[in-house]
C-alpha cells in the first residue's frame, strides 16, 4: 500500500478527554462548525477562532475514576461518561440533538466482585447468568433528545432509553451517529464489559448490550422517563416499537460511519479486541429486524436471524477467542487457548469477516503492536490524494518496547470489491509531542468527509484533567 504522510495541525489545546469531533450548522448560522464533546461532560464548538460551550452537563456525569469493583482499572481510568452526542439531520431546522451518557449517582457493585477470566475446563465459567441485575450492576447508561431552544439555550425534551450496564467498560464511543439511509438515530453499545464477555450478553438476542441498535426518533412514545432496564422484553411497547436491531456479536465499537457510493451506502464499524487483534468491518447490505418481532421469536423459542453478527464472543475478528499466557518452557513464546470452543464453532459460518485486522503483537516491520482501536472514518476529500476513498482508523497506543512516551496510530485500508481481507498500513504523521504522552482517543469527519479531525490526550486517565488537544490531519 501506498505510505501516506500527513500533518497534524492544532485546533484546540487544554480540554478534557475528547470522546466524539463532529461538525454541523448551527441555527441561523452559515458555516459548519466543529463540535467536541469530552468524556467529563462538555460540549464545545469552535466559534470564529474560539473556544465556546454549547452545553454543560458534567452534574449529570458519573463520578469518574471510581468504580463499584470486579473490574477496576486502576484509579483514574473509565470508559464511562460523555459517550454520544448526534445532531438530527434537520437541526439546522428542528434544534434536535442527542446525548449518550452514564447517569450522575447510580453507582453499584458491579455484576462480579472479581475479575471475570473463561477457563475451557470449567464449564461454571463459560456458563454464568448475570443474576439479582437490579442490585448487582456498576452504572446506568441514558439516551436522551436535547433542543437547542431559539434563546439559544439547549433544554432536555424526552429520555429514550435508560440501561442498566454489568461493568464500568464497553459502553461504547462516539455511540449514536444518524443513518443516512434509514434517518434513524444508530446506537452502538458495547457487551458491557469486563473481558471475555462473562454473560455472553453479545450473542443473546434479548440483551441490549453488543447489539446495534437503531431508533425511530419520529415516533413519540409518550413516555417520558422509560423504566432502567437490560433486556428489550422489559421495556413497555411504545418503546419496543421504536427500534429495529442490525447487528449483534459487538465486543466494543468507536461508533458507526456511512460512505456513500454511488447511491449506497457503505457502513463502516470498528470491534475493539480483547487480548489479540483489533478489527473493522464494512458492509453494504443489512436486515433490520424490530424488536418487537425479535420478541416474538423469542417467545415461540424460534431463532430470529438474518441480521449481520460480528461474532464476539466466540470470534475475536477472524480468529477463534483465546486468552494467552506465557510458555514456561520457553518464555520468548506464549500459549494460546481457545476461551469459546464450541461457540466459535456455532458462530463460524454465521458472522461477517472483518475488512482487516491489525494485531496487539505484530512484528512485520511496517506494521505496529496495537492496543484499542478508537475511532474508524471515511475520507472522500481530495486534500489528501493518497487516502481519498479509503478508510481511516487510530488505535489508541502503539505497543513498542523502545517507546516512551506512549504514541497512538493513524493508519489506512481500503475496501476489496471482492469482499476479502485486505492490507492496512501505517499513516506517518510529523507532529513533535515532545516528552509528552499521547493517546489517540477519538476520530472525526466533518458533513461531507472532507476534512479528518483527531483527538489526542496526554494521559490515560480521564481525572487528568485538561490534557486534550484537538487536531486537523492536513497534507
Amino acid at each position: 500500500m501506498i505510505k501516506v504522510k500527513v500533518s497534524l495541525r492544532p485546533i484546540v489545546s487544554r480540554v478534557n478527554l475528547p470522546t466524539v469531533l463532529k461538525t454541523t450548522i448551527l441555527p441561523g448560522d452559515s458555516i459548519e462548525r466543529l463540535f467536541i464533546a469530552t468524556q467529563v461532560g462538555e460540549i464545545f464548538y469552535i466559534g470564529n477562532s474560539s473556544l465556546r460551550t454549547f452545553l454543560d452537563i458534567r452534574p449529570r456525569i458519573i463520578k469518574l475514576g471510581v468504580s463499584g469493583g470486579g473490574y477496576d482499572f486502576g484509579g483514574g481510568y473509565d470508559e464511562r461518561g460523555l459517550l454520544g452526542l448526534a445532531f438530527h439531520p434537520e437541526f439546522y431546522y428542528n434544534g434536535l440533538f442527542y446525548l449518550h451518557f452514564s447517569m450522575a449517582g447510580t453507582q453499584g457493585p458491579g455484576a462480579l466482585s472479581e475479575p471475570f477470566m473463561p477457563n475451557p475446563c470449567d464449564p461454571r465459567t463459560l456458563n454464568l447468568k448475570w443474576i439479582n441485575r437490579e442490585t448487582q450492576y456498576d452504572h446506568i447508561d441514558t439516551v436522551e433528545e436535547w433542543i437547542l431552544q431559539s434563546n439559544g439555550q439547549p433544554q432536555k425534551r424526552r429520555t429514550l432509553l435508560n440501561l442498566r450496564r454489568p461493568f464500568l467498560n464497553h459502553n461504547g464511543v462516539n455511540s449514536l451517529n444518524f443513518s443516512p439511509e434509514t434517518g434513524r438515530l444508530v446506537l452502538t453499545t458495547g457487551d458491557g464489559g469486563s473481558g471475555y464477555d462473562p454473560f455472553n450478553l453479545s450473542q443473546d438476542i434479548m440483551e441490549i448490550a453488543g447489539k446495534i441498535i437503531e431508533i425511530d426518533v419520529v415516533k413519540n412514545t409518550f413516555i417520558n422517563n422509560p423504566p432502567v432496564v437490560t433486556r428489550f422484553n422489559e421495556l413497555p411497547v411504545p418503546i419496543q416499537e421504536t427500534l429495529t436491531v442490525i447487528a449483534k456479536g459487538v465486543r466494543n465499537m468507536p461508533g458507526i460511519s456511512f460512505q456513500r457510493f454511488y447511491n449506497q451506502y457503505i457502513k463502516y464499524v470498528g470491534n475493539v479486541g480483547q487480548d489479540l487483534v483489533e478489527s473493522i468491518y464494512s458492509f453494504f447490505h443489512y436486515k433490520s429486524i424490530p424488536v418487537t418481532q425479535l420478541i416474538q421469536a423469542s417467545l415461540m423459542k424460534s431463532e430470529e436471524e438474518g441480521f449481520i453478527n460480528f461474532g464476539w464472543r466466540g470470534w475475536e475478528g477472524a480468529f477463534p477467542t483465546s486468552f494467552i499466557r506465557g510458555c514456561s518452557e520457553n518464555p520468548a513464546l506464549n500459549e494460546k487457548t481457545i476461551a469459546y470452543y464450541d461457540e466459535a464453532l456455532k458462530t463460524s459460518v454465521r458472522r461477517l469477516q472483518p475488512l482487516t485486522s491489525y494485531f496487539h503483537n505484530d512484528q512485520r516491520p511496517d506494521k505496529f503492536g496495537g492496543t484499542a482501536l478508537t475511532g474508524v472514518q471515511p475520507y472522500m476529500g481530495n486534500g489528501i490524494p493518497d487516502l481519498t476513498g479509503s478508510v481511516v482508523f487510530t488505535d489508541f497506543a502503539r505497543v513498542e518496547e523502545s517507546q516512551s512516551p506512549v504514541r497512538g496510530v493513524l493508519a489506512y485500508s481500503r475496501v476489496r470489491t471482492d469482499g476479502k481481507l485486505n492490507d492496512f498500513s501505517v499513516i506517518e504523521t510529523d507532529y513533535n509531542f515532545g516528552p509528552q504522552s499521547a493517546y489517540y482517543v477519538s476520530l472525526g469527519t466533518n458533513l461531507d468527509q472532507t476534512r479528518l479531525y483527531l483527538g489526542v490526550y496526554g494521559s490515560m486517565k480521564v481525572t487528568d484533567f485538561n490534557q486534550g488537544t484537538v487536531f486537523e490531519i492536513v497534507p
